[in-house]
């Protein structure tokens, strides 16, 4: 039963991270020191994205659930969890590569705001 709370503690802490990398940098022109947690996360997931790489997390995962008695998934977490709800069919390395570009659009308007600001107000 241990093993099956961690891996979905490890699951929440998945989706946690990617709604904050997704929507933590309009957090940011409220609260600046947030860039500091917001940018390096920011700077994973599309990294993640544009290599094809596997976030740590998903084998972290399968091994819980499978010391649980639990199949694991050979893909990662977004193929298995998230695919079939926000991603199209046949995710494809190109497509991959839109979506770490996507979540750099996404996070980039608010510290363009953010960075205006401060230059009018040195000005």
């Amino acid at each position: 039963m241990a093993y099956r709370l961690a891996a979905d503690g490890v699951l929440i802490l998945h989706l946690g991270f990617i709604v904050w990398v997704v929507c933590g940098g309009w957090l940011v022109p409220r609260r600046p020191r947030l860039a500091v947690w917001h940018l390096p996360a920011l700077a994973w997931a599309v990294s993640l994205e544009l290599n094809g790489w596997r976030c740590p997390l998903t084998p972290l995962e399968n091994l819980l659930r499978g010391r649980a008695g639990q199949a694991g998934f050979e893909d990662g977490f977004i193929e298995h969890y998230l695919l079939g709800v926000i991603y199209p069919a046949g995710l494809t390395p190109t497509l991959q590569v839109w979506l770490g570009l996507s979540a750099l659009l996404i996070s980039l308007p608010p510290y363009v705001w953010l960075i205006q600001q401060k230059w009018r107000r040195r000005r």
